[in-house]
């Protein structure tokens, strides 16, 4: 019998489940977000599922790495401004109570 790794996702997993919840959104549906402290970026080498799933089951040493690495990033007022007058779209997962985005 053939055992799956960690990396290999279960059918109906984690990771299954939230791809279904990521979809592109403009700048205007995360804005509100930003304002809560509650939207975070996440860098494209990363899949927003994975973060997602990092997140949804506690794993504060994995998020804490990407935290320190600069992986992700909590937006901040100087990073929203510069989208704010633009017709940006980004690739967003909402994982109750953050969002995790990114730049199409």
């Amino acid at each position: 019998m053939i055992l799956p790794d960690s990396t290999t996702p279960e059918p109906g997993g984690t990771l299954d489940k939230l791809a279904n919840y990521t979809g592109t959104v403009p700048w205007s549906y995360l804005a509100p977000h930003q304002t809560t402290g509650s939207l975070y970026f996440v860098d494209p080498s990363l899949k927003l599922e994975v973060v997602g799933a990092a997140i949804s089951e506690n794993n504060a040493e994995q998020v804490k790495a990407w935290l320190k690495s600069g992986d992700l990033v909590k937006i901040e007022e100087i990073h929203a401004a510069q989208w704010t007058d633009m017709a940006k779209e980004f690739e967003a997962l909402v994982v109750s109570p953050f969002v995790l985005c990114r730049q199409v």
